[in-house]
């Protein structure tokens, strides 16, 4: 069943992906609604992560049309672009934490960066997302002391800090364990339960079986459904 427009928070239009000169993925066609959950599956250097950076404006639209969360991409001027990037949260592979500040403060760094300054307001949103990503004793850890799993649990709270409509998340269990993997998958299905949109570039063929959702796949240049994995 189509999704009214006005639910949809990702729409591209014949869009093409482009890293400097080379074209990675043309005629892109692609919706994703308010709560929906999808995988971006493909082979390493399929073109997911420049998806995913065309997206979050990395990567400047060239041609075709595209709106992510309101905002034209193809008209989005360079100071326009944090204010997009707070109606995302973006999750990567390596985590990306400042390794010399706490947990709390990993989040609050976020917090004063996008403008909060009601420190009552921050703690609230500190405790709010560190008990919905289960780190709620952990606040006071350094990243060294935690596990990979709850180091990728850390990034997924700082993507919730400013409730983005958009959950980005570029192989976000690439560097851990299974137990951790299907943990974080878990996770990243509850939060689109809220209503978020979550979209999980992988080639975690196994969490999928676990956690089934819709599919995209990043084949030969194009952008396609599909309804199996591959064999």
């Amino acid at each position: 069943m189509n999704q009214p427009f006005s639910e949809r928070v990702i729409e591209l239009d014949r869009v093409s992906v482009y890293q400097n000169e080379n074209l990675i993925l043309a005629n892109v066609n692609l919706s994703v609604s308010k709560g929906e959950f999808v995988y971006l599956i493909g082979r390493t250097g399929s073109g997911k992560s420049s998806l995913l950076k065309t997206i979050y404006a990395e990567l400047p639209l060239r041609n075709g049309t595209a709106r992510v969360v309101g905002y034209d991409m193809r008209r989005i001027h360079y100071n326009e672009v944090p204010f997009l990037r707070r109606k995302l949260g973006i999750v990567f592979q390596d985590f990306q934490l400042l390794t010399d500040r706490s947990v709390s403060e990993n989040l609050l760094f976020v917090m004063r960066a996008t403008g909060w300054k009601d420190k009552r307001q921050m703690q609230k949103r500190l405790m709010e997302v560190l008990a919905k990503s289960s780190l709620g004793n952990k606040g006071s850890k350094m990243p060294h002391q935690l596990s990979g799993g709850e180091q990728q649990r850390v990034a997924i709270a700082r993507a919730l800090v400013n409730d983005p409509e958009i959950i980005l998340a570029d192989e976000p269990t690439g560097n851990l364990d299974p137990e951790s993997s299907e943990g974080i998958i878990s996770l990243l299905t509850d939060i689109s339960k809220t209503g978020r949109a979550v979209v999980v570039a992988t080639h975690n063929y196994g969490l999928i079986g676990k956690y089934p959702a819709r599919m995209l796949m990043c084949e030969s240049g194009k952008v396609l459904p599909v309804t199996s994995l591959p064999g």
